[in-house]
């Protein structure tokens, strides 16, 4: 997927069509690191995503769940 940024933050990657629960579950995904608050110090502040990164977490992810499909269907 093509990204118009290096950086954007959650509102911009919304707009892409990404939804809000998915962008959280990637920030708040442990030992991550491409995503961060612009303040940390702020729980208001933006949260920005370097679109790199999140592209390959993004690809691991769906790829994960493809395995985890084809593993539930195996079992019954």
């Amino acid at each position: 997927m093509k990204y118009s940024k290096k950086v954007m933050n959650r509102k911009e990657l919304m707009s892409m069509g990404f939804s809000e629960s998915y962008l959280m579950r990637a920030f708040s995904t442990p030992n991550q690191t491409f995503a961060w608050r612009d303040n940390p110090a702020n729980r208001t502040s933006p949260i920005m995503f370097d679109t790199d990164g999140f592209e390959e977490w993004r690809i691991r992810d769906c790829n994960m769940q493809e395995r985890a499909r084809t593993m539930r269907t195996m079992v019954a």
